[in-house]
């Protein structure tokens, strides 16, 4: 754990100065932390962030199913509670959108580098059975990464209704804005029916992946 921290630190420093990832890379390297489990680490995270942000969407649905059944009581506090809701979701979204840049930027060192250590077989058996590895692992990559940006697409339209319904609601807290809120649930709720499917897709993506990757 020492070495770790002392590396993370060194890490830390020599990207603040740099600006260089392969600082990063190199310092955990010399712990033994190589790409291959930053990209396995980084994978993990990204589904765990998909899964929160599945928890989410359907919370701020539920939120919103609740305002529109309103039948009385305090408004101000029905509309923190959606706002809450948006702003939580926005968050889980960029939390998704982070872990899928983090993917991206290991991959792209680790592809890099696997491809460089392909070229130094002195075996030419072992040097096609590396590179149909690495072809195979790149096709599965990008397919992986087109899944995950394709449900973080879909969550654009959820949060722009989201957020329209917010500031709606903050400057008309009344009854009859509730009504006008109504109409706008339904196409939510199927947005955010087909957010949850896309993102079951990454998350089913990211798993295959995973096993891809932690095969002998």
């Amino acid at each position: 754990m020492r070495l770790l921290a002392q590396a993370l630190l060194i890490s830390s420093i020599l990207i603040t100065l740099t600006g260089c990832q392969s600082a990063y890379y190199s310092a955990m390297e010399s712990v033994g932390q190589h790409k291959r489990d930053i990209m396995l680490d980084r994978v993990e995270n990204a589904q765990d962030a998909q899964k929160d942000a599945q928890e989410q969407f359907t919370s701020a649905l539920e939120q919103l199913s609740q305002l529109i059944a309103y039948d009385g009581g305090d408004l101000a506090e029905q509309y923190q509670a959606t706002k809450d809701q948006y702003d939580a979701s926005k968050e889980a979204s960029e939390e998704v959108a982070s872990r899928i840049a983090a993917i991206e930027d290991v991959a792209e060192a680790l592809f890099d580098e696997w491809q460089d250590e392909v070229e130094q077989y002195s075996s030419a058996k072992l040097r096609r059975q590396s590179e149909a590895k690495l072809k195979s692992t790149q096709r599965q990559y990008k397919t992986l990464i087109k899944s995950m940006h394709r449900a973080h697409d879909k969550m654009a339209p959820v949060l722009a209704a989201l957020k329209d319904n917010t500031l709606y609601l903050k400057h008309n807290l009344n009854a009859r804005a509730i009504g006008a809120l109504e109409g706008e649930y339904g196409a939510i709720k199927k947005d955010v029916e087909l957010l949850i499917k896309e993102m079951n897709s990454a998350i089913k993506q990211s798993q295959q992946f995973l096993d891809l990757l932690q095969e002998p």
